[in-house]
């Protein structure tokens, strides 16, 4: 799936691309006017590319002139899918100060052009369906020049739909075959080969063919021996790589790709050729492979460590390769450890930090126990109570009905009143409760269960005991 991502410049009362300065100043008084450069332009765009390219996919490109498009295949599952990628795409860069629309579709033209006219500001189209997302967008969408685009509206086309329903032998006599060509892009019924923006420091190694590979056997062999490649190079810079792309450069100029990211930097080529030829698997050659490229994209020091003795204290058990198989498999985000925040209310108290993070040293409070299992967000439950102030003797969550055997409690907890003023006077009665069943429950009462200004006094379901 390809995604591209298109830079909106700031247009006030009416402004537009193409307008004469003098009545762009008549419509914004104190307007300021600067010249274009086009060659800065394209400079802030590789940036953002190669920014790209290190935290979300290994083919990434410049698309000028305000855009960027990049090839996520293989790669959506490290950041929770293809909608939380695209959405985190366009979150992080407005939090630069930058407005921008994202696309995500089955073919770089029908991303192109949907991030430019349909996207608000994200939009993704399942796969399969690109091709009659884009039917009803404007012709000048599959990027033609502005005089071809002119000559079609003369002619009566409005949208790409009429196009692709308009036999092609015609048109092509008419404008040549270019506008078949970018069609047929846009349809994904032709390829469109991109050069992946390179940082100038990248430490790549690559292999071109005689003749084309296809074979899984014969892949995983030259990964093996480019990954070997690449460590010692990395060794010749006392470095680890955090994040490894492997690239296939097919006969029909597309490219496929494979990412590897590992939670501390790495240069075992044992390790790293087994976390490639795990995934070899998902990569499609096509009618064969000419070229295979291989670049650390992010790397840190990585300092040779003496082995320990027999004879010394056992040291601390590596986990950083059971955590680098998992979070290829289920994805970065899902990997985590728990790190205590200070904090009285529960949905505060604790943060998701990177899985080899330093320990802060910080502990959670011990007079109350906690349950295994915290909720994201409390869920409301139907409880009675004997009286306002007591545990209830039953409860309803999702749809069951459950009597409560044993309760302990309350806890109170009371809102955070720096944090905004609604808390000023929030009060939390927390009970654990078990069923007959002899599951146990954390639940609440919001206030106090008597004043109405300390809560609703509705009951939650707040978590779960192992």
């Amino acid at each position: 799936m390809w995604s591209s991502l298109r830079t909106l410049p700031l247009r006030p009362r009416g402004l537009r691309i193409g307008m004469p300065v003098t009545k762009a100043q008549a419509l914004t008084p104190g307007l300021i006017v600067r010249d274009a450069d086009p060659a800065d332009d394209r400079q802030a765009l590789e940036r953002l590319a190669l920014w790209a390219l290190r935290r979300y996919a290994p083919i990434a490109a410049a698309d000028p002139p305000d855009g960027i498009v990049i090839d996520v295949t293989g790669a959506a599952h490290l950041h929770g899918g293809e909608d939380a990628l695209v959405k985190g795409l366009v979150k992080r860069i407005a939090a630069s100060g930058v407005a921008a629309r994202a696309a995500l579709a089955d073919s770089w033209g029908a991303a192109h052009a949907l991030a430019r006219f349909a996207a608000r500001p994200v939009l993704v189209i399942p796969a399969g369906e690109s091709a009659k997302a884009i039917f009803d967008l404007p012709v000048r969408a599959l990027r033609l020049p502005n005089a071809m685009v002119d000559n079609l509206r003369v002619l009566g086309f409005q949208s790409i739909g009429e196009l692709a329903a308009t036999p092609r032998a015609p048109l092509a006599l008419r404008f040549g075959p270019e506008l078949g060509r970018r069609l047929d892009q846009a349809l994904g019924r032709l390829a469109e080969p991109i050069i992946p923006v390179r940082p100038p420091d990248l430490i790549a190694v690559r292999r071109a063919f005689a003749e084309p590979i296809g074979a899984a056997e014969t892949i995983a062999r030259y990964t093996g021996l480019l990954v070997a490649a690449l460590c010692d190079a990395l060794a010749a810079k006392d470095l680890g790589a955090r994040r490894l792309d492997l690239v296939f450069h097919r006969v029909d100029n597309s490219l496929k790709a494979i990412r590897i990211g590992t939670a501390a930097p790495v240069r075992d080529a044992k390790r790293l050729t087994r976390m490639f030829c795990n995934k070899i698997e998902t990569i499609d050659p096509g009618f064969g492979v000419e070229m295979m490229s291989l670049a650390a994209t992010i790397v840190e020091p990585l300092v040779a460590r003496q082995l320990m003795s027999s004879l010394a204290d056992d040291p601390d058990t590596d986990v950083s390769a059971l955590i680098d198989a998992l979070a290829n498999r289920v994805g970065e985000s899902r990997v985590y450890r728990l790190k205590p925040v200070a904090s009285d209310v529960p949905e505060r108290s604790v943060q998701r930090i990177a899985p080899l993070a330093p320990a802060t040293g910080e502990e959670w409070p011990n007079h109350w126990p906690r349950p295994s299992r915290l909720f994201a967000a409390p869920e409301p439950i139907d409880a009675i109570a004997l009286l306002p102030d007591h545990p209830p003797v039953a409860f309803t969550w999702r749809g069951v009905r459950r009597r409560v055997k044993r309760a302990d409690g309350p806890e109170r907890v009371f809102g955070e009143w720096w944090k905004r003023d609604a808390e000023l006077a929030a009060v939390r009665d927390y009970f654990q409760v078990e069923d007959e069943a002899g599951e146990r429950y954390w639940i609440y009462r919001a206030g106090d269960g008597e004043d109405a200004a300390t809560g609703s006094h509705r009951w939650f379901l707040h978590g779960l005991f192992g």
